[in-house]
């Protein structure tokens, strides 16, 4: 993807950060964010910042390609605000999507979640049930749901994207995250620091790791192949915590074991597994990091200090 105008919401944030440096090699990109879970010091020089909120009118939305990955992204932030998050991750999309239909663009990248799946352990494709057990995936799901009017009514493109468990680390673009980073980050930083992590449960809960650059490169396929519909990004491949607290003080070389706690959710989801053949079919993506050299990459920085 080179030579477009591109506006990525949420473009301050962790996975939007990556993406818009990524893009601005090839193409002119805003970033646009209210700096509630982004930082502008995620972006390189050659990106455009414009700090505003996807519920403003006026939006810098005369662009070729909107990547729509500004959301409250958290199970937690919608149970303590559910007003404002549907706000934010519903009419926050469908307003960007209306401005920018109104400038003339109809190719839309926007984000969803795997957490709609519920806790599976065998791989999940896109047309099995989805279930909104919280506020949160009842949000995303809304979200899906206008893009299939929007794409029906007025021949828009819109490709939604599931997210399964992206990390980088506190090396990465993550660190700004805090709480809401990716357990593996978190956990790292824990383990290189002599602190137990405390894992839920007795650990053997499980995720699909998807490194962050596997995550960009699927959106960026997205727009350029113009998907419509919704697609899984994950790598089809599932660790326990377990096994991840193992690998982190591998890479360290500490030894550092967990804490264990009872899990203090309803709903909570034990297992997530991606099957992302539909995404492979469509544009040739598939994972190229897979979670032991992820592992490596998050572990590196503490090794150089």
């Amino acid at each position: 993807m080179n030579g477009n105008r591109v506006l990525v919401t949420g473009g301050a944030g962790f996975i939007g950060s990556n993406l818009s440096n990524h893009l601005a090699a090839e193409n002119d990109v805003v970033a646009l964010d209210n700096g509630y879970l982004g930082t502008a010091e995620n972006l390189s020089d050659d990106v455009e910042f414009v700090e505003a909120d996807v519920l403003d009118d006026d939006l810098p939305t005369d662009v070729d390609v909107v990547f729509h990955l500004a959301a409250l992204s958290s199970r937690q932030m919608l149970e303590e605000n559910p007003r404002e998050g549907a706000r934010v991750n519903i009419e926050g999309f469908v307003n960007v999507v209306e401005q920018a239909r109104d400038d003339g663009c109809d190719t839309f990248v926007y984000a969803s979640t795997s957490s709609i799946y519920g806790s599976q352990r065998d791989p999940c494709s896109e047309d099995m049930a989805v279930e909104a057990s919280t506020g949160y995936d009842a949000s995303m799901l809304g979200r899906e749901r206008y893009a299939e009017y929007f794409a029906d009514f007025h021949d828009l493109t819109l490709a939604g994207m599931r997210f399964f468990s992206v990390y980088q680390g506190y090396g990465g673009n993550e660190e700004h995250k805090g709480e809401f980073a990716n357990t593996l980050s978190q956990f790292t930083d824990e383990i290189a620091s002599g602190e137990a992590p405390v894992l839920w449960g007795d650990g053997s809960q499980t995720r699909d790791f998807t490194h962050v650059s596997d995550i960009v490169r699927g959106l960026e396929l997205a727009a350029e192949h113009e998907l419509d519909g919704v697609y899984n990004l994950g790598t089809g491949d599932t660790y326990s915590f377990n096994e991840m607290v193992e690998l982190i003080n591998d890479a360290l070389g500490t030894d550092v074991e967990p804490e264990y706690e009872p899990v203090p959710l309803d709903n909570y989801v034990f297992h997530t597994c991606a099957d992302p053949s539909k995404m492979h079919e469509a544009t040739g993506w598939e994972p190229t990091v897979d979670f032991e050299d992820g592992v490596e990459q998050v572990v590196a920085p503490y090794r150089e200090e």
